[in-house]
Parts: C-alpha cells; structure tokens; sequence
C-alpha cells in the first residue's frame, strides 16, 4: 500500500507542469532509484512546534516551493479561525531559495485574504518575533534552518504573541495541512502584484529601529562609565547578523570591530563552514585565526538566522579559548544580576528561566541573587512561554534572563525567542565592564566555580540519517529504558523519563538519569536534526578530574547504540 502511494506521487510529481526549474531534472535523475524515490516521498515533512526542516529538493519529504505553499495554506486556513488582524509577519535568513520560499508564502496568505508584513531584507529570527508583537499580526513566520548545513532549510512559526507555537497550534495546523492536496488545493497569487494592491506590505524601517532600540535598552551598566574600545572581531557566518549586530554595536559605541570578510556577506552555501553553528569549533576557525592577526579582545559569531552567538576570549597563555553556551550563560546571568542588585534594579519576584539540559549551576548563582529559576523542556519556545505567562500576570518585568546551552540567550521581554543580537551586545558589554577592573571573562569564570564548584558540560551529537535513522533513534531511547544501573561507575541515582510528563511539563522523549556525585546524564533526539543528543555534566574538584569521569561516562553511553 504505502509502495504503491510513494510511487504514485512520484509519477504525479514527474508529470506535473512544475514552476521550479530545479525539481524536474532531480525528479528525472532519480527515475530508476527506487530507494532515492521511496526517501523523497514515502513521507512527508512533519510540521510541529519547530514548524518544518529538511533538505532542499524535490518530493514531500523535501523543503520546495509546493511544501512550504501547502503548509502556509494550512497555516493560512488555521489563522482564519483565530480571530484577530488576519495579518502575517515574514522573514527569511541566507538560505538557499529563502526569499524564494517567503515570497511563495506571502503569495498564499495574500491569495487568502491574510494581509502580509514581510521585511525587505533578510533579517535574524528575533525580528519575526518583535514585528509579530509589534505590528499586532495573527501569525509570524520565518524562512530558516536555524544552524544545519546548506543543502537544508526550514520554515517556523509564530503566534500572535511572537512566541514559536503550542504543541496544541502545531497539532491544530497540521490538521488543517494534511487535508490539503499538495497541488489542487492551494490558493496562490503573484507577489508582485500583492505588493502593488497592497496586500503585501513591506516593514518599514521604524519597526527596524525600534527592535535595535529595545536591544539597546537591554543594557544593566546604569550610567557607569566602561572602555568600549575592545578590540572585537565579528563573524555573521554569511547569515543575517551583519547589520543589526553591527549597527547596535557602533550605536553603543563599541566601534573597534573588524568583521570577517569570508563570513560577511549572506551567502547560503556557507563556504568557510559547512556547519555554520558557533557551537562548533570548526565554524569559530577562520574567526579564530583573524581574532589572533588583529590581537583581538574577542571574538564573536551569530548562527545564520542570528539567534545564537559564540564566543573566544585570550587566555593567559594568550591563546584564544572559546566558551560553551553554558558557560557564556552563566556569566552573563551573575554580571545581570549584580549589576541589578548593585543599582537596585531587581524586580520584585525575579525570575530566571532555562532548559533541563542546561547547567545546574545557573539554577545557583540565580538563588544566590534571590531569582526564582523555571525549569523548561529544551527548546527557546518553552522560556518564550513563560515569559507569556508573566506578561499574563502582569509582571513581565520580573523576567531578568533566560538562558539554553546551545548558546541562546535572551535578556528581555521584547521578544519570545533566543536572540543573537542581544546576546552580542550583552557580552560585550559585560566584557568591557570586567576589562575596565582589569578582569578577564575566565577570570570570572574561575571566580564562580570556586564560589559554587567545579562542573564540566559537555555535548555529544550523533547522526542518523534517513527513515532507517529515525528508527534506530527510537530503538536506542528505548534500550536507555532499559534498567541501567551505572555509567562510567557513577551509579544511577534517579531516572526521570519525561516521556509521561513530568513536574508540570508536556511529555517529551527526554531522559535524565541523576548520577551520584552529582553528576547527570540527558539523552534525547534532536527535534529539528536527524541526530540523537547526550548531555553529560559532571561535578569534580578541577577539569582534569572532571574530563576523566566524562570520557568513562561516553563510553558506556556508547555501549547502548549497538
């Protein structure tokens, strides 16, 4: 039955008179592959709370113009019953056919009757959520596959309150999508013509300022004087950064920046780093080298859509070290909350809110200073969430971080995803502050761990391409279930499988086994890669001791992949 069904599609897709001139030749040189067949349309990309995600290319398990026109048709049909504007905001990163796929989209919703807000340029994925809040839209949407490699792309969605969907929305538009035929029952029109009858409108620049302005705004010097002329090396990683980074920067008067020229330009193909992801020492690499020519203060780099950032500062041997996401986090966290509490800035009830997979000892320095932490599943959507939750409750304000360790950062309420922008201004602000007292930023770092232990975290990717990946995925969770009693001779303590749902959170496929010695271990799929996520975090007297007990724990991680 289900060979029968891909193969059909593919006849239809083949016969099909298709307006992108990309998808025949592909569909053509594919003819006598039954397995390259099957991969393309046995399924079709799944919508969820992360929206879509996949390769670029022909078939429904592809990200092409007739995918993201069916899903904005269901998106289209979903807002229609929500009351409101029945209007849209759009953005798109530097993706492959990114300005191809909003336009595609804006073209739906105007055929629709759903006005669109689309930005001129490419613009990072915080800006979707600030014009949705804005400009008061229904939905927001953004052309984006975050940090994977080129060959993909994706397309996220917003709700009205510019947070990424509920798990209910997502189900509710996915309904609405799986209804449609991919070809006959999706209602197009010319962007064009939109854009000249005024059912397409272009953002205007004010909305621009006023997102740079509130970034600005997130500043916690209160009138104290600190050296701006750090020396700081930048890197957009040819995504959407450039601009608004630098333009915030340079308004606040940090001036000394060289960018990395490779990197600078948008440019969708990512030909200096294949995984254009901070996280990844082998994207920071050509940052690294132009930090070391110009002696830089440091060094800094926003993903593709500019929603994460990373770090390199000089250590003591003046070699450049990069910082993980937990650790730029951390001391962004205890610089926030001391300059609060310095100036008598804190908010009453003051919260802090981070992921489960994200460093303990966030949840430490945040009671030290008397916030409230909120423990929420992975995902920037589950912090956007809560602030929503505060806002309902009128107290916002009481938010003062949020923080993820796949180097998300937000320091407001201004939006209700991980933002980059602010997440550069923020460090470089608490640079200069520590430079200004002669203080370096592991400095600092060494400071916290004598003040609340040592605690190395680490992370551990592995990939599973294709459906047989998939299942292979859900095989190993389900040998992880399997009574362990010990990794690398910590014994289990607690296992917390988050698949029933547990401490209030919506049931996740997520497992955290506590270990003695607190140290712990997280194991769970990616929900927007083909790849299965370790978390691993250890406490110990010093680093070394600390990298031996990680190494024995991998290994028997391992162990369970056979």
């Amino acid at each position: 039955m289900v060979s029968k069904m891909y193969k059909e599609m593919y006849s239809r897709w083949l016969a099909a008179n298709l307006d992108d001139p990309d998808l025949k030749p592909e569909l053509e040189s594919i003819q006598n592959d039954d397995a390259a067949i099957q991969d393309r349309f046995a399924v079709a990309l799944k919508f969820g709370t992360a929206g879509l995600r996949g390769v670029i290319g022909a078939g429904t398990n592809r990200m092409n113009v007739y995918v993201v026109r069916q899903a904005t048709q269901g998106l289209a049909n979903w807002v229609k019953t929500q009351g409101g504007t029945q209007t849209v905001a759009i953005s798109y990163d530097s993706r492959i056919k990114s300005d191809v796929f909003a336009k595609v989209a804006a073209g739906v919703f105007a055929a629709n009757g759903v006005k669109v807000n689309i930005w001129p340029v490419l613009m990072p994925v915080p800006t979707v959520s600030f014009a949705t809040r804005y400009l008061h839209t229904s939905a927001g949407v953004m052309v984006t596959a975050s940090h994977n490699p080129g060959k993909y792309n994706g397309y996220k969605v917003y709700g009205a309150d510019g947070c990424q969907i509920t798990t209910e929305a997502a189900a509710e538009i996915l309904a609405e999508i799986e209804k449609l035929d991919i070809f006959a029952d999706v209602k197009t029109s010319d962007f064009e013509a939109g854009v000249t009858s005024g059912n397409i409108q272009y953002i205007p620049d004010e909305v621009y300022t006023a997102f740079v302005n509130e970034v600005k705004n997130q500043s916690v010097l209160f009138g104290e004087e600190v050296n701006k002329d750090v020396a700081i090396v930048y890197s957009p990683l040819n995504g959407t950064g450039l601009k608004p980074v630098t333009r915030t920067l340079k308004e606040m008067g940090y001036t000394n920046i060289t960018v990395v020229k490779e990197q600078e330009q948008p440019d969708g193909n990512f030909p200096t780093c294949p995984y254009p992801n901070p996280e990844i020492k082998e994207a920071m690499a050509l940052g690294m080298e132009y930090a070391k020519k110009c002696n830089a203060d440091l060094l800094l780099a926003t993903d593709p859509d500019c929603d994460r950032v990373g770090i390199a500062v000089k250590n003591k041997a003046g070699e450049y070290e990069l910082l993980t996401g937990n650790q730029t986090g951390m001391l962004l966290l205890d610089y926030i909350c001391n300059q609060r509490v310095k100036h008598g800035k804190m908010p009453a009830d003051p919260v802090m809110v981070k992921t489960i997979v994200t460093m303990d000892m966030g949840e430490q320095i945040a009671t030290h200073y008397g916030l409230r932490t909120i423990n929420v599943l992975t995902g920037f959507k589950f912090i956007g969430e809560q602030i929503g939750k505060l806002e309902k409750q009128g107290r916002a304000d009481s938010y003062v971080f949020g923080f993820e360790e796949s180097y998300g950062y937000l320091t407001g309420s201004y939006v209700r995803d991980k933002d980059g922008v602010d997440g550069a201004y923020m460090i470089c602000e608490m640079f200069s502050y520590y430079a200004t007292k002669g203080i370096s930023l592991l400095d600092k770092l060494d400071e916290l761990y004598k003040t609340y232990g040592y605690c190395l975290n680490t992370l551990h990717s592995y990939e599973f391409d294709g459906s047989a990946g998939f299942a292979k995925m859900q095989s190993i969770m389900q040998a992880f279930r399997g009574n362990i009693k010990a990794f690398g001779g910590k014994k289990v303590v607690k296992l917390l499988d988050y698949a029933y749902g547990l401490d209030g959170l919506p049931k996740s496929e997520v497992l955290k086994f506590l270990l003695e010695d607190n140290c712990s271990i997280v194991v769970r799929p990616s929900g927007t890669e083909p790849k299965l996520k370790i978390y691993i975090s250890v406490s110990a007297e010093n680093r070394e001791a600390a990298e031996k007990v990680e190494c024995e724990i991998v290994k028997d991680a391992e162990k369970w992949f056979a």
